[in-house]
């Protein structure tokens, strides 16, 4: 498990592995790639701060086997502090160019409601995008509650909170490179 670390004691069982996500980052990064590869470049849009670890990760694998990729973020929370949505959605950094006409991918660390990326797609579609996929590395089919096309999926995985590889409880633990589980005993000390 994550023995050694000081994230160690915290941790109730791993769900995805640091070797399952770089085999499967190379395989949705080979798959982009033949998807994409008549395509000049992509833009790939990373939702911050949690998909910061696999955007990295993923945009380094379609650079060796696709076409050229552009990096772009935007900030949006519908969490705040909790560990479920709220629904409200609010823009936290846009974006820094003009996608008008380009290929976008937006790049997310998990589909949980859906109603973020719902709201995300609908405002990227109006900046006149040539088109707009997702890919996730997570996705939790238990707690979608707004239907979204998510047509990369990395692992479907149960409803429950998970933090590690980019996503956090409270702003720690986005180093561990797994997807997993607290104890309850963390959250009874917050």
């Amino acid at each position: 498990m994550a023995e050694g670390n000081w994230y160690a004691a915290d941790i109730d069982r791993v769900i995805v592995t640091e070797e399952q996500i770089r085999e499967k980052t190379a395989e949705l990064a080979k798959q982009i790639a033949a998807d994409y590869a008549t395509t000049e470049s992509v833009i790939l849009v990373g939702v911050l701060k949690g998909a910061l670890m696999f955007m990295a990760d993923f945009a380094r694998a379609v650079g060796r086997h696709g076409p050229p990729v552009e990096l772009e973020f935007m900030a949006v929370s519908s969490y705040g502090q909790g560990t479920s949505s709220s629904g409200v959605v609010r823009i936290i950094k846009d974006l820094d160019r003009d996608i008008a006409g380009r290929h976008v991918i937006v790049v997310e660390d998990i589909v949980d409601s859906g109603l973020t990326l719902s709201w995300l797609l609908r405002y990227l579609a109006s900046r006149s995008a040539a088109s707009v996929e997702v890919v996730a590395l997570l996705r939790k089919p238990d707690a979608i509650t707004v239907n979204v096309p998510v047509r990369y999926v990395g692992f479907d995985i149960p409803n429950e909170f998970v933090v590690g590889y980019g996503l956090d409880y409270a702003e720690r633990y986005r180093e561990a490179p797994f997807v997993g589980v607290l104890k309850p005993s963390v959250y009874a000390r917050s």
